[in-house]
């Protein structure tokens, strides 16, 4: 399958700290967003391995290490800047090397280094470009699934600039970790009667320019030198195809995600699984389903018809292989072969719970499949997607088929949804009237009428005015009918993505350029099959190359996807590059379910107050303790200032005055001024001292004496 998006990542992260540490063992501190990119990917013992003593959180308290350096990595945000300007002028750390998640925004960056206090603990900064978030080895989200409404919701639409900018960055930081600077084509629709069919446009241009800046800038060393093809990144929305997400795909991870109660909070996928059943500590527990779990890797994408079939086989040849674990009817069991169990008992535990997971969750799909009349509502969607029947014909008594599945009490009021938005796209529109008496047929709520309604803001008609006869636009791709596929994949799997047709059309080099236009139009078609060459080689022949045709890298092919991407699209990307032999990925704001999308179609028509948009929310601020002043500013607050001596200055009065109240032996007084009148207010001046030598004694026995015959008194 070619490079795993995954494992990029990984490696750029840890290559990154380890040359950043050295030889040196540092401190690692993150935010929340870098917190969460990092460990999407890595293990904390990895990142302990590469010369990190400890791993800290930049809003957290932390003790001061005066004598270690720390590595920063940090998403290039206001607030976080704030923080770590706070964080340096602490000096919590001896040494601070800066890695940034994406660019740092020039107006950040100044004000950052806009302390010559700050720059002298900088040792080093650098971006990363790594702001994404890998979902799967050819999957990657932004998880950003408030997106959706900042897109389309027109009371959003003075957010729209500021969040293409944000997308653009993303997209610039799949591009840069890939290695690629691509050529890029967008989705330019027939019909622009509605505000979002230019949002592929300038987000194409914006992706071009920024692109074209990054790979301008000789510091970047961008592109890598290479004999891979030429990338071709292809942008789109949701409205390409509104179709995908409504249909119910009968694979086993799309199934699993739309009939399931996995779950899902951005970070990973869960599903209640029973551990040990029918054992006396069974217990139900929440498992990570991922990449890890190659059971799930090797059959997400195949028939639920041919699951169960194939997980049973596996299960039995997993046994064979660990025969050593089989019940032996009570007969003694040799040393060695308790050697070997002990020795795989870990892989088969883990190997034993993980089919035991699977099994359960292809079974419940099977129930419900049953229990919700899929079948056929299966059969009716499978017309109104593709325009056409099991036998290439235009559909008939569609109408009746719709009325009698909202009518039953087996379909689910989920399925009722789906089936009337379809039914209202196939017809182009209908009158409100018929709108109305519908939804009452399938006891759907004013709600479920405002998703109805809100479809005309994602650029289909909901409702067609009474003598309104303009035709449909003919299908962005018209349907086809594989050959040679059995006869139930065809009632029930002929419908395939736009996105599948979008990347054949890559492949085939038939893709309609008046509706896919590349940004760039005087670039020839041709240079997606050329190598790329750093900008300075651009231009030099070709016919030098070492390397023959076949062994060549296989040509990287990019979805991305605004407004959220279905698990049936991701499925097609990885089916296509199967059989092309071409290295896909996809990108895109969120992964979407239709529970989730018909959710976020009714919000469309919702005041943006009623949204709870993360923009609109209340600003991050600092932590409380972070506004404190640093220790040693109150350290220096509170010593007194130190003479070169290193004696505090004398706090008392001048040296001359402090003379004056002592009762030594100099016999001349110091000169003084007039006397002042004493304060009564003021406080008494200190005892004075009455020691006195036996010369002083004598004398003033002498003075008395001499007074007293000359009877001269003191008058009081």
């Amino acid at each position: 399958m070619g490079t795993s998006i995954v494992e990029e990542q990984k490696v750029a992260f840890l290559r990154t700290l380890r040359q950043t540490s050295g030889n040196d063992w540092k401190v690692l501190v993150l935010d929340e967003d870098s917190s969460k990119l990092l460990y999407n990917v890595v293990k904390e013992d990895d990142i302990l391995n590469c010369n990190i003593i400890n791993v800290e959180r930049l809003e957290e308290r932390r003790p001061e290490q005066p004598e270690t350096d720390a590595i920063y990595l940090l998403s290039p945000l206001p607030h976080i800047v704030e923080a770590l300007k706070a964080d340096l002028s602490r000096r919590r750390y001896r040494r601070a090397f800066l890695i940034w998640t994406s660019t740092l925004p020039r107006s950040l960056g100044a004000d950052l280094f806009s302390s010559e206090s700050r720059r002298q603990i900088i040792a080093n900064t650098k971006d990363l470009n790594i702001d994404f978030y890998p979902r799967e080895s050819h999957v990657v989200t932004f998880r950003a699934d408030w997106s959706f409404h900042i897109l389309y919701n027109p009371q959003c639409d003075q957010l729209i600039k500021s969040h293409l900018d944000s997308l653009t960055q993303k997209i610039i930081s799949v591009c840069v970790s890939l290695g690629e600077y691509p050529v890029i084509r967008y989705y330019r629709p027939r019909v622009s009667g509605y505000s979002a069919s230019v949002l592929c446009s300038h987000l194409a241009s914006f992706v071009q320019s920024a692109l074209d800046d990054y790979a301008r800038d000789q510091r970047n060393n961008f592109p890598p030198e290479s004999n891979r093809p030429r990338a071709v990144l292809v942008i789109t929305d949701r409205t390409m195809d509104l179709m995908a997400p409504l249909v119910h795909e009968l694979t086993y991870q799309a199934m699993a995600m739309d009939l399931l109660p996995m779950g899902d909070d951005g970070d990973k996928i869960t599903y209640r699984n029973t551990i040990r059943r029918g054992q006396p500590d069974q217990e139900e527990k929440d498992v990570v389903i991922n990449e890890d779990d190659k059971l799930w890797v090797s059959n997400r994408h195949k028939q639920m018809k041919d699951l169960l079939v194939e997980l049973s086989n596996d299960f039995k040849a997993f046994q064979a292989k660990n025969s050593q674990f089989a019940d032996n009817e009570g007969q003694p069991v040799s040393v060695s072969t308790i050697k070997d169990m002990m020795a795989g008992l870990p892989e088969f535990q883990e190997g034993k719970e993980a089919f035991s997971l699977h099994i359960d969750m292809a079974e419940k799909c099977a129930k419900l499949f049953q229990e919700r009349k899929l079948l056929d509502i299966t059969s009716t969607e499978q017309c109104l997607a593709t325009g056409i029947d099991e036998d290439g014909k235009k559909p008939k008594n569609l109408a009746e088929q719709i009325v009698r599945l909202l009518d039953d009490d087996s379909v689910v009021h989920d399925d009722r949804v789906r089936l009337l938005a379809m039914y209202i796209m196939y017809k182009y529109g209908i009158l409100r009237g018929d709108i109305e008496k519908l939804r009452c047929h399938g006891e759907l709520s004013p709600t479920d009428g405002e998703m109805i309604y809100n479809l005309d803001i994602l650029g289909a008609r909901a409702e067609r005015q009474l003598k309104d006869n303009t035709p449909a636009p003919a299908p962005l791709f018209p349907a086809r009918i594989p050959q040679d596929a059995p006869g139930d994949e065809i009632s029930l799997s002929r419908f395939e993505p736009a996105v599948r047709y979008v990347l054949e059309g890559l492949c085939n080099n038939t893709l309609d350029s008046n509706i896919f236009p590349p940004v760039k139009p005087q670039l020839d078609h041709t240079m997606s099959t050329q190598s790329q060459t750093s900008l300075r080689k651009a231009g030099q022949p070709t016919w030098a190359a070492q390397r023959t045709q076949s062994n060549k890298p296989r040509q990287r092919l990019i979805v991305c996807m605004a407004g959220g991407a279905t698990y049936s699209e991701a499925r097609a990307c990885y089916e296509v590059s199967r059989e092309f032999g071409r290295e896909v990925y996809l990108a895109t704001t969120h992964m979407t379910t239709p529970r989730f999308f018909t959710r976020q179609v009714s919000l469309l028509s919702r005041t943006r107050r009623e949204l709870g948009l993360p923009m609109d929310r209340a600003p991050p601020k600092l932590p409380a303790w972070m506004s404190e002043p640093p220790p040693q500013a109150l350290q220096s607050k509170q010593e007194p200032q130190k003479l070169s001596n290193g004696r505090p200055p004398d706090q008392s009065k001048a040296p001359v005055a402090a003379m004056q109240k002592l009762n030594l032996s100099n016999p001349s007084p110091p000169p003084t001024s007039k006397p002042e009148k004493a304060d009564k207010h003021s406080k008494p001046d200190p005892p004075k001292s009455t020691f006195k030598s036996p010369q002083e004694l004598a004398k003033e026995k002498e003075k008395k004496e001499k007074k007293h015959h000359l009877n001269i008194f003191k008058k009081h």
